[in-house]
């Protein structure tokens, strides 16, 4: 059998390539993973790894653990899932996106052996899958000293479950993905502690009541070590600081004190917590804490809580569970002024509009509801309708979400605030608006000081630092 060599010529052809396979949808398994590794020449084998599943914070900790672990002299590689604006977001060497050439070369150098595979397997292989091949690969390419990935959908039957984690981290577990995790949460901690390999490490961040019998018999299972939020290590302190949170921690070998954590939300300070514990059971020792100091300062996190305007506030979150949108509600109320939010939305369609929306019912009086490049996001004449009756408040329905986005600026004004939430894909595009800052959006800026108001003759340029799209867009932390 002949196979052809699949053209990649330019970056286009590269990302064409993998967009052929969206069609295919999410279709758990390791059959497929297992077979093209092996095809590929099983690069996997060649590093350590860290594989980190949960419902909620899994891309935040894995940043992080790049960040901790780069900033002690290991090579990182990165991947994480889904991307706000570019693919290349996904695939990071040393806590950097890779460049559009060192994409195009990678996609060049799996595409033969993907279509291979195929061909001779008469099995057509995901859009994740083709993802997370070409993450390993590049990895194995680099000679990482460390691969830090985030699990896709689960654990059990994710594709990156095809790894033999040296450390295997759950940030925490909540009701999401029914259609293919099942209903329960003891059921969905049960396929999210799958990924804890024989004689394994597995790291938790707060669990339900419900989670931590599947999961301890999943430790037990596996003969492995258990290292367990606010037993094994905990937050100390955490106290609200200008653009973020000053904290403490017990780690796993020591304590870290007075530390700055550049990122809103208090979820965002425990995942800190687990960051470092997952570090530290990496490494088998201490962190430096002079390090780590300047890693926590350094932290990202796109699209999570991110502020992108202060007048009006402007707020981004690819918040899409009911925990999520809990989150979201908390750091409106504990670190920002207390404002009447416009409410630009997008979601999918397996989850409860009603149930999903009730931690914001009284924070906001407005909803703008929109789509997104998602083929399972409810229709946006659907989610205004439910969101309207959910909230008690107007709602609209706009099929384009820039212009949600303005409609929203211009009713909140400039002493108001704009949520933007439900999506990751909806963070993206409305990020990327921000980051050209052409039309009615104004040049957004990072830092915005919750606890105190502008005084009307401040200037707002001076008395913070402006947006940096070069750096906003390139630094994820």
């Amino acid at each position: 059998m002949t196979e052809s060599v699949p053209e990649i010529s330019d970056r286009t052809d590269a990302e064409a390539f993998l967009d052929d396979r969206i069609g295919q949808g999410v279709q758990p398994g390791l059959d497929r993973i297992t077979g093209l590794m092996e095809f590929i020449g099983s690069p996997e084998l060649t590093y350590p790894s860290i594989l980190i599943a949960g419902t909620n914070g899994k891309t935040t900790v894995a940043r992080m653990v790049q960040q901790i672990l780069g900033a002690h002299g290991l090579s990182t590689g990165g991947f994480t899932s889904p991307h706000l604006g570019s693919v290349e977001e996904r695939f990071t060497l040393h806590g950097t996106p890779v460049s559009s050439d060192e994409f195009t070369n990678a996609v060049r150098d799996i595409a033969w052996f993907v279509s291979a595979y195929e061909d001779r397997s008469g099995t057509p292989v995901t859009y994740f899958e083709v993802t997370a091949a070409l993450a390993l690969s590049i990895f194995a390419a680099e000679s990482v000293d460390v691969a830090v990935v985030e699990v896709g959908l689960g654990g059990r039957l994710d594709a990156t479950n095809i790894l033999d984690a040296s450390v295997s981290v759950l940030t925490g577990v909540d009701i999401d993905h029914t259609e293919f995790l099942g209903p329960t949460i003891d059921g969905i901690a049960a396929e999210k502690a799958a990924i804890l390999k024989a004689d394994g490490t597995l790291v938790t961040g707060r669990l339900p009541d419900e989670a931590v019998t599947p999961v301890s018999t999943r430790v037990d299972e596996t003969n492995s070590t258990w290292v367990r939020f606010d037993r094994d290590f905990a937050v100390t302190d955490a106290v609200v600081a200008v653009g973020g949170w000053q904290c403490s921690f017990e780690g796993v070998f020591a304590e870290y004190n007075e530390l700055y954590l550049p990122l809103h939300g208090h979820h965002q300070v425990e995942n800190l917590a687990t960051a470092i514990a997952t570090s530290e059971m990496f490494l088998g020792r201490a962190l430096e804490p002079e390090l780590l100091m300047v890693a926590a300062a350094s932290m990202r996190s796109p699209g999570r809580l991110e502020v992108v305007d202060r007048r009006p506030v402007v707020v981004l979150d690819g918040c899409h569970n009911r925990q999520g949108f809990r989150g979201l509600a908390d750091t409106l109320d504990a670190e920002f002024p207390p404002l009447q939010w416009k409410l630009v939305l997008a979601l999918r369609g397996e989850r409860s509009i009603a149930d999903l929306l009730q931690p914001m019912k009284g924070r906001v009086d407005q909803v703008f509801a929109t789509s997104v490049a998602d083929p399972a996001a409810w229709a946006p004449d659907v989610i205004a309708e439910a969101a309207s009756a959910a909230l008690g408040v107007p709602a609209e329905a706009f099929e384009d979400p820039g212009d949600a986005l303005e409609s929203a600026w211009q009713a909140a004004g400039p002493e108001g605030g704009v949520a933007v939430a439900g999506s990751l894909y909806l963070a993206g595009d409305v990020r990327s608006r921000f980051e050209v800052s052409d039309g009615a959006l104004e040049t957004a800026h990072l830092h915005f000081e919750a606890p105190r108001p502008l005084d009307d003759d401040e200037d707002d340029v001076d008395q913070h630092d402006e947006f940096d799209p070069e750096e906003e867009g390139t630094d994820l932390g």
